[in-house]
């Protein structure tokens, strides 16, 4: 299964969810950024000229930065799923590159 595949694949899984859980909670929302995160890294590697585990790592530094400015984990914690989400999708695309290296 290509890295395409996977990561449509994941799409499906958790819009399966998202439709599933009907309350409001963090499982919930971190479905949708979980969705919305890998449209975003599609539509990057759609791009010929991008490395997409720079642009990945990029993103997921520039999130570990605003958490470091946050005062509260309560704040931070969006954050920090947003940054374990783009972690996950980082292996999962990336894992043949680092195979290789």
């Amino acid at each position: 299964m290509s890295v395409q595949q996977t990561l449509l694949k994941e799409i499906e899984d958790s819009q399966r969810w998202l439709d599933v859980q009907k309350e409001e909670n963090t499982y919930r929302r971190d479905l949708r950024k979980r969705i919305e995160l890998i449209n975003w890294v599609l539509e990057e590697m759609k791009k010929p000229d991008i490395f997409i585990c720079e642009v990945i790592e990029t993103r997921m530094n520039e999130i570990i930065d605003k958490i470091n400015e946050k005062d509260s984990i309560i704040e931070a914690d969006l954050l920090d799923s947003e940054v374990r989400i783009l972690d996950w999708i980082l292996y999962i695309v990336c894992s043949n590159e680092i195979k290789r290296v």
